[in-house]
């Protein structure tokens, strides 16, 4: 059994979707995944269509770019729920230049209250270097307290690099 929260994070293309996935699928019962991304080129459409395809037909997908809440609410306790990603749900509020203290309170509140387990995804991005603008540099000083509001509340947080998973707090299902 998965907690009712567990964290996957990678770097770009470390495969920590497709790790995310495959535990969301071994859980069992109804998978529901809740996408963050917004295809605003063709490149990332093709992107989003790749990951459709991978998951295949047995998933609910259900577009949550700004505010998983009202879906987090509606999920049942024998559902299991991907949410990937926090990155793309970071940049979406940082892009809107809305009050990201209450949206991080909102997505809190949400996840504390789904009756489902939720799985993460997010990129870890503090091992690269400090970016060389200031929107940037909001941008990772952002996602790294992000990620460790997340990993705090994780009862399983994973990191995966070039495919291979390392538990960094708990212990695999």
């Amino acid at each position: 059994m998965l907690p009712s929260l567990t964290l996957v994070l990678g770097g770009a293309a470390s495969g920590k979707s497709a790790y995310a996935e495959r535990l969301v699928m071994a859980h069992g019962g109804p998978r529901v995944y809740l996408a963050t991304a917004e295809a605003h080129d063709a490149e990332m459409r093709a992107k989003l269509d790749r990951h459709r395809a991978r998951r295949g037909p047995d998933w609910r997908t259900i577009e949550a770019p700004r505010d998983p809440g009202p879906a987090l609410g509606q999920v049942g306790p024998d559902d299991v729920v991907l949410l990937d990603c926090a990155t793309m749900w970071l940049s979406n509020h940082l892009m809107d230049e809305g009050d990201l203290t209450q949206a991080e309170v909102a997505l809190f509140h949400a996840l504390d209250t789904c009756a489902a387990p939720v799985v993460v995804v997010s990129n870890e991005v503090g091992l690269s270097v400090v970016p060389d603008n200031a929107l940037a540099r909001r941008f990772q000083n952002a996602q790294g307290a992000l990620n460790q509001h997340l990993a705090a509340r994780a009862g399983l947080v994973v990191n995966v690099i070039a495919g291979l998973p390392q538990v960094l707090k708990g212990a695999l299902p």
